[in-house]
């Protein structure tokens, strides 16, 4: 269990380390740019595991997965600030995190079949070619507004109305510093929130079949299948409560702060359910109370996204989005290691699930306490300014 644990977060240590250099890389080279170069590295690396010959090997093409896709999250959260206004971004940012809960849901049992009919090299050389698909997708559709020559003078009116994110230029915008960004509290509590999230999502993700499989005693190839019920499940809430939930009270009038805050915290509040799952007594049971944390979670992620292209200075969403996605990373990093640590130890994993809860509540009080109100960090020349006149 403890080398399994080793090897399922090996993909995050190399996605936490470049989070902060991508967000850099997409405010200077953009998002078209960035995420053609990714896309490849990813696909490379699943074709990296596919052929490997040893535990070497195989690290190093997890090691290769984590840098392709480590500007991924940041880069929607960019692209997304310049196409959607800010009473639709929930929505569309639901669209994008909804699916990365469905391709789970849908995934783990399709690569689970897979591996236990063809081997686990067939798993992940599907996944490169996927990935290839994917690549040649974002190449022919994905334009910044200014680059798209398909979007009229009117639409773009439009999009300006409803105040999405301007897009700069080498010349005139540089962005808030690393330095000025670390400086801001609401970055410290919704890193610490986005880090709450990630250390629940990725104990499940990690090790959600093999919970089912030692705990409650379901072969294999059911816990696999049986795991698909709870991220359907997060795919739903995703979609109806931190997208169009959302969206629909912001539109109708609704304090756009109060209703994104009051879903981070309710959201991140329903994960606690997976203490249900520490003392659940049959899968069934178990499956209802991970559906229950996992759909809370999911409704407060796009939320979580939404808030870096929000709040953000002109032109640094992507360090911000950097910023907070290595925060998240630090979860994904030690959750399946200290999972499959105090699995060994226990022999249960009881003490794993209340370490989550208690990480949770610390992400609700970095929502609470730190990150307040929903409302943009003053632009750097700004702030000076102001304290020159004081």
């Amino acid at each position: 269990m403890i080398a399994f644990g080793f090897l399922s977060s090996a993909y995050s240590w190399t996605y936490a380390l470049m989070q902060i250099p991508a967000g850099v890389l997409l405010d200077r080279w953009g998002v078209r740019r960035v995420g053609c170069i990714s896309t490849l590295i990813w696909s490379a690396a699943s074709f990296g595991a596919a052929i490997s010959t040893g535990l070497a090997g195989f690290f190093g093409a997890r090691f290769l997965l984590g840098i392709g896709e480590s500007p991924t999250f940041p880069a929607n959260a960019k692209a997304l600030g310049y196409w959607f206004p800010e009473a639709e971004r929930s929505m569309a940012t639901a669209i994008t995190d909804a699916a990365a809960k469905f391709s789970t849901a849908i995934g783990v049992p399709f690569l689970g079949l897979l591996l236990l009919r063809f081997g686990w090299r067939w798993s992940f050389a599907v996944t490169g070619l996927i990935s290839l698909f994917y690549f040649a997708l974002f190449y022919r559709t994905y334009f910044n507004p200014s680059e798209d020559k398909n979007l009229s003078k009117k639409e773009l009116e439009l999009m300006l109305q409803g105040r999405v994110q301007p897009e700069g230029t080498a010349t005139t915008a540089h962005g808030a510093s690393l330095g000025y960004l670390l400086k801001q509290p609401k970055v410290y509590g919704l890193g610490l929130g986005w880090g709450a999230y990630n250390y629940t999502f990725y104990l499940l993700l990690t090790w959600l079949p093999t919970y089912l499989s030692f705990s409650h005693h379901v072969d294999l190839l059911h816990s696999v299948l049986y795991t698909s019920a709870p991220w359907l499940f997060a795919t739903f809430t995703d979609l109806a409560i931190g997208g169009w939930l959302v969206d629909f009270l912001i539109q109708r009038g609704y304090d756009s702060s109060r209703v994104r805050q009051t879903v981070l915290i309710v959201g991140t509040g329903f994960g606690l359910g997976i203490l249900g799952a520490a003392r659940a007594h049959s899968p069934v049971s178990a499956l209802i109370w991970i559906s229950i944390s996992l759909g809370g979670l999911a409704a407060a992620a796009p939320v979580a996204w939404t808030v870096p292209s929000l709040i953000a200075p002109r032109e640094s969403v992507g360090r911000l989005g950097g910023i907070v996605n290595f925060c998240g990373q630090l979860g994904a990093i030690s959750a399946p290691i200290v999972t499959g640590y105090v699995a060994s130890i226990t022999h249960a994993f009881t003490s794993a699930f209340v370490a989550a809860t208690a990480i949770l509540l610390l992400g609700v009080a970095g929502y609470i306490f730190l990150l307040r109100r929903i409302e943009p960090i003053l632009e750097p020349e700004r702030l000076s300014f102001a304290s020159a006149k004081e």
